[in-house]
């Protein structure tokens, strides 16, 4: 317990930049009992303290008995005083998106706020709250009469799309009891979109396959799209990560020709083939540059002519300095382009290096870190941007490949290593920028572990585990392991990793319902690069056969695709889902969970024959639904104060299935108003305990 007790001391020292602590507080975030310095007192195990759940179909957030549940905002909601409340009409101008909550709520993250502007890891009255925006969910709901028909998009509503996207930066306060309201008004309050000016840096920066119209030296780009998943810095910033921006680019029909071949390779790598239409139109409306970017065909003489590199612009992790609203976002590099889902820190260590996790969010994709060369200095705290160019301009970036046996090595992807170079058969390298503007690529040659879609990913406070989401898959890409037919494209059998290939009976073949993974680096060193992995929970329905229900998940706690994972400060996991296969019987949900160690279970067979190996089996006192969303939601992004008795998260296009004539939802006024027919928008809602106690105890 001494051991146990100076490890997290030395991490909240690091975080704080000093020890500034109480025995009884450091106590407190473990779930541990003060005991005066006698390592032989008793431990209070971390609990769940709250009656599950039940699965339901209902138009509200249902949290446990004793709990309650305010909107802190929603899709148009003014930050600021000098423009109107949200109409329910969609009449809001374009140009007020700039200044308005946007839509797709999605990741998010809590910064405590100094009453002199600086970042306090430890406050939770006060602080900013960052809400990735990641997509314009439902367009009837933002304009008067839905979307304008015609193979034109109307100038004024892609505009307002355009805004609606990227992050908002929120100032918040404590109001009644431990619950929480905007500050409008707020000179923190901040819109970043997809029209914001950002810069590249790293490795990549100023690369040829950046360049475009808008910076001909490929220093440079305007917004930031599709953000998912998130993640945070010990220095006080926050990450937004882009993830499926080929919902905004297209290509024009015989562009291949007009380009070299290795360029013709990486955006095919990317989804991005020819004569693919951007869904959104937004290259629509007219030549101006804030709709001519959207396509990324060639058009002009050379890249600084036409935006024919657009599509490069976008898959990083960007960093944003909250504490500055006029600090310009950077898109760093370093660690990797691709369809990024988040950028997940483990604890900062004094004179260790700062880690980051992250995963590829689409099916058959693979899992990454990203080791800082600089060594965290806590005195690197409220550093900024500056801080975040020490530590993520310069490093190594790794991809994963599991093994069967239950081990995993950490494979480097630079310039120069590994075959990455301008001989490799799959793709000429020529530089480290080439490889991070490809490190799918790079990743491919290496011979990575192709995952379930790699969704969400948390470090464990306590003691160090990663765990992810690999939400779910399909026959088309993980194939019956009974076949005998020749793999086609990315296409893989079931491994040990990724073990299940079954019919859910509805329609869903292969692994549609999902799994966690998680692992512990080499000798508890996050540079190792070598792990140990299990699979810490497998998504399925309660009333499904053992083979498919391999953590013997019952009606409190049976979920399916797990998606959205966080790690509050007292260790407690919380899992949310957004799911397809499920949802003729329940809502997406969200469940806490105390979880174990990795190797806590042992080997077993998947339904298809696989041989894996699980973590313990889930028992209610374990795992236990928390709440459960509105109709048609995804229940998305998390994050619970310091002291743990507030709790922020995201309903992600509630009534999604609906229309502007037959709405399916009007969360989130149903929330109070249960005969509501107002429009449904995506929202950040608050849970509390009535009695004033910390969440989930």
């Amino acid at each position: 317990m001494n051991d146990l007790l100076a490890i997290r001391l030395s991490r909240r020292q690091t975080l704080k930049g000093g020890v500034g602590v109480t025995a009884t507080a450091l106590l407190g975030g473990l779930g541990l009992s003060a005991c005066g310095g006698d390592s032989s007192s008793p431990v209070t195990p971390l609990a769940l303290g709250f009656a599950a759940v039940a699965k339901n179909k209902n138009d509200v957030v249902t949290v446990p008995e004793g709990y309650q549940v305010s909107i802190l905002h929603a899709l148009g909601d003014p930050m600021h005083y000098a423009d109107s409340s949200w109409q329910n009409n969609g009449s809001e101008t374009a140009d007020s998106y700039n200044r308005r909550i946007g839509d797709g709520h999605d990741g998010m993250y809590y910064f405590g706020l100094t009453e002199d502007g600086k970042y306090d890891a430890n406050r939770s009255d006060r602080g900013l709250l960052c809400v990735n925006h990641e997509y314009v969910v439902s367009p009837y709901v933002m304009h008067p009469a839905g979307r304008t028909a015609g193979a034109a998009r109307v100038a004024s509503e892609v505009e307002k799309e355009i805004y609606a996207h990227g992050v908002s930066v929120a100032e918040v306060k404590r109001s009644t009891g431990n619950d929480m309201t905007m500050v409008r008004g707020s000179k923190f309050n901040r819109r970043i979109t997809s029209a914001t000016e950002m810069t590249f840096s790293g490795p990549a920066k100023g690369n040829e396959w950046l360049k475009t119209k808008f910076s001909a030296d490929g220093t440079k780009t305007r917004g930031t799209n599709n953000n998912c998943a998130n993640g945070y810095t010990p220095w006080g910033t926050y990450l937004t990560c882009e993830e499926n921006w080929l919902n905004v680019v297209g290509r024009a029909a015989g562009d291949n020709a007009k380009r070299v071949a290795k360029d013709v390779a990486s955006l095919n790598r990317y989804g991005l083939t020819e004569n693919r239409k951007n869904p959104y139109g937004w290259d629509t409306p007219g030549t101006d540059d804030l709709f001519a970017r959207w396509t990324s065909s060639v058009v002009g003489a050379t890249a600084a002519d036409d935006y024919r590199n657009t599509a490069n612009n976008f898959g990083w992790v960007v960093e944003i300095d909250p504490f500055n609203n006029t600090s310009v976002p950077a898109k760093r590099t370093a660690l990797g382009r691709f369809n990024h889902e988040g950028a997940w820190p483990a604890p900062a260590v004094v004179g260790q290096p700062i880690v980051m996790y992250q995963g590829d969010d689409a099916r058959n994709e693979y899992i990454y870190k990203f080791v800082s060369k600089a060594l965290w200095d806590p005195k690197d705290v409220n550093g900024g941007l500056a801080a975040g160019a020490k530590y993520l301009d310069e490093g190594t970036l790794y991809v994963a490949k599991f093994s069967a046996d239950g081990t995993g090595t950490w494979l480097e992807l630079t310039f120069g290593k590994n075959g990455l170079d301008a001989n490799n058969a799959l793709f000429a390298f020529a530089n480290q920028g080439d490889v991070v503007i490809n490190t799918r690529l790079a990743a491919d040659s290496l011979g990575a572990t192709k995952m379930d879609r790699p969704e969400w990913g948390a470090v464990n406070p306590l003691n160090g585990e990663v765990y992810m989401t690999l939400t779910n898959n399909n026959s088309s890409n993980r194939v019956d392991p009974a076949s005998t037919a020749a793999l086609t494209g990315r296409q893989a059998k079931p491994d040990a990793a990724n073990p299940r290939f079954y019919d859910d009976g509805e329609g869903n073949k292969s692994n549609p319902n999902g799994h966690i993974i998680r692992w512990k680096e080499d000798a508890g060193s996050v540079a190792a690069t070598k792990f140990a992995w299990d699979i810490y929970l497998f998504g399925a329905e309660n009333d499904a056969a053992a083979n498919v229900n391999l953590s013997g998940l019952t009606a409190v706690n049976d979920f399916s695709s797990p998606d959205g994972l966080y790690f509050d400060h007292r260790g407690m996991l919380w899992i949310q889902t957004d799911d397809g296969a499920y949802t003729d019987v329940t809502n997406c949900m969200m469940l806490a969970a105390v979880p174990g160690k990795v190797g806590d279970g042992g080997k077993a067979i998947a339904v298809g024959g696989t041989q894996t190996i699980k973590g313990a089996n889930a028992t209610e006192n374990t795992v236990r639904r928390f709440l459960v969303g509105p109709k048609d939601c995804e229940i998305t992004g998390v994050v619970v104060t310091p002291d743990g008795k507030t709790m922020f998260c995201n309903v992600q296009h509630p009534g999604e299935d609906g229309t502007l004539a037959n709405p399916n939802s009007a969360w989130p006024d149903t929330q109070t108003h249960a005969a509501s027919t107002k429009r449904p928008r995506s929202a950040t809602f608050v849970v509390t305990r009535k009695d004033g106690g910390t969440i989930a105890v």
